[in-house]
C-alpha cells in the first residue's frame, strides 16, 4: 500500500480542491434535504481574501484526494493566535480510509510549528476527540451548540470569550 502525501496546496491545486470540497459535502447530513453545498465557495474565499492561514492537499499516487484548511479565529475581536480547521474534506470514494486522520494531525503539527495557541472547529464531537479536541464553555460560536463547538489549545491557556469566524464562512 502506497502512503498518501500530505503537502501545502499550489495555484495549479485550486480546481480539485473545489470539486472535492463540492463532493464531500453533497448530500451532507449538516445540510438540509436537496440544498447544494457552499464549503467550496468558503475555502475559495477564504484564498481571495488571503485568509487561508494553512491550506493542506492529501495525494494518492500524484492525484488529490482531500483537502484541510485553517484560518484566523479571533477571539472577542482580538488576534490570539487561535485558528479555525476546517472545512475538512475527502474524496467520498477515498473515506474512512484515514486520509481526514491523516490531513488533520499533519495540519496540527504545522499550525503548532508556526505558533498557533490553539485550534477550534465546529464538528462531531465523536469524530474530533480522537484529536484530542473538546468542547470548552469559555469559548463560544454564535449559533453553533457548545457540544459541536471543540477547541484544542496547543501552548497556554484557553481564551475565554466569543469567537468570530471569518465572513468567508457565510458565502452562499
Amino acid at each position: 500500500m502506497i502512503e498518501p502525501t500530505v503537502r501545502s496546496e499550489e495555484p495549479g491545486d485550486y480546481a480539485a480542491i473545489s470539486e472535492i470540497v463540492y463532493a464531500a459535502f453533497l448530500n451532507h447530513p449538516l445540510h438540509p434535504p436537496g440544498a447544494l453545498p457552499t464549503e467550496h465557495k468558503v475555502v475559495e474565499a477564504l484564498r481571495e481574501a488571503g485568509a487561508l492561514s494553512l491550506s493542506l492537499v492529501c495525494e494518492e499516487q500524484g492525484e488529490i484526494v482531500g483537502h484541510l484548511a485553517f484560518s484566523p479565529l479571533p477571539v472577542d475581536d482580538e488576534n490570539r493566535d487561535w485558528y479555525m480547521l476546517g472545512p475538512v474534506a475527502v474524496r467520498p470514494d477515498r473515506q474512512r480510509a484515514g486520509l481526514g486522520s491523516a490531513l488533520i494531525r499533519e495540519g496540527l503539527r504545522q499550525m503548532q510549528a508556526q505558533g498557533a495557541a490553539g485550534i477550534a472547529l465546529a464538528g462531531d464531537p465523536n469524530y474530533y476527540c480522537r484529536f484530542d479536541f473538546v468542547s470548552r464553555p469559555e469559548l463560544i460560536l454564535e449559533g453553533v451548540p457548545a457540544e459541536y463547538f471543540l477547541s484544542l489549545p496547543l501552548s497556554g491557556e484557553v481564551p475565554s470569550g466569543r469567537v468570530t469566524m471569518h465572513e468567508a464562512f457565510f458565502v452562499s
